[in-house]
Parts: C-alpha cells; structure tokens; sequence
C-alpha cells in the first residue's frame, strides 16, 4: 500500500515538472519581468533622455500625444474587434535601436505592458512601461501636444 503511495506521488510529481517544463508560459514573456513606473517618474525618464513610445493607435494619438513621442500601435481597433500589429516589435525596430531606454505607454498602462513584454522578449534591454498612461499624464496636468483647433 505505501508503495502504491509513493508511486502515485512519483507520477504526479512528474506531471507537475512536465506542465512547468513545457506547458507553463516563458518567464521572459510575464509581466512581471516588466517594470512598471508611475507618471511621474516616466516623465523624468523622458525628460532626461529616454525615448517614449506611444502605442496607441494612430488616432487616439493624432487626438494629443507627449512632446517627441514614437507612435507605432501595439492594437489596431476593427469592426471585427482589437486585432494585435503583427509587425509591431519590427516596426519599432526602424525607429529604436534595442540598447535604447524606452518608457512605453498607451491609454492606461494595458497595452504597454503587453507591448514591453514583446520588446523585452524581442531583445531590447530597457523598456519600462508608464502606469496610468496617457490619461494618468494628462490628469497630472503634464504638456502634450494637441492638434490645433479648427475654427
């Protein structure tokens, strides 16, 4: 019986190391990989030198952005629903080189998580994302740049 037991732990066991070995996501590719900074620190970030990459979509982009931004959307909005850019980490790799300090953010911090995590896997060393993002900004009163109204 107590051999039966051990037999039946020794098979689990070994379901278990074989789910974490090849059925558990790559630890590169969590989130938690990823460091998140609040506005207030990716604005220092920015303002001292690291490139901010605005993965909105072109036009939540085109509606105000931060000064100097990189715009390459991480989602596209269709009628069908969110579709992911396939091309994305090879689009922001003809505008940043992979040793660049890049804050990345959208909307509200979602997916620039989710796009820093394809950097990251994608091999470039320092991205952070922006929490809160653009909203957080603008509701700290911090400049953008907004499109002249129309008269």
């Amino acid at each position: 019986m107590a051999s039966h037991r051990a037999l039946k732990w020794f098979c689990s066991c070994n379901v278990i190391a074989l789910f974490l070995l090849f059925l558990w996501p790559p630890l590169s590719g969590s989130s938690e990989a990823i460091a998140t900074v609040d506005v207030h620190a990716a604005k220092r970030l920015v303002y001292s030198g690291h490139r901010y990459l605005d993965v909105r979509t072109v036009e939540e982009f085109n509606k105000g952005h931060l000064e100097n931004a990189i715009n390459v959307p991480y989602l596209f909005f269709t009628p069908q629903g969110k579709e992911k850019n396939l091309k994305f980490v090879e689009q922001v790799s003809l505008v940043c080189d992979k040793d660049d300090h890049i804050v990345v953010g959208c909307l509200s911090g979602v997916r620039s998580l989710q796009a820093a995590v394809d950097l990251l896997d994608a091999g470039f060393k320092h991205v952070q994302n922006m929490g809160g993002g653009y909203a957080a900004w603008v509701e700290n009163g911090f400049a953008v740049k907004k499109p002249r109204e129309e008269l």
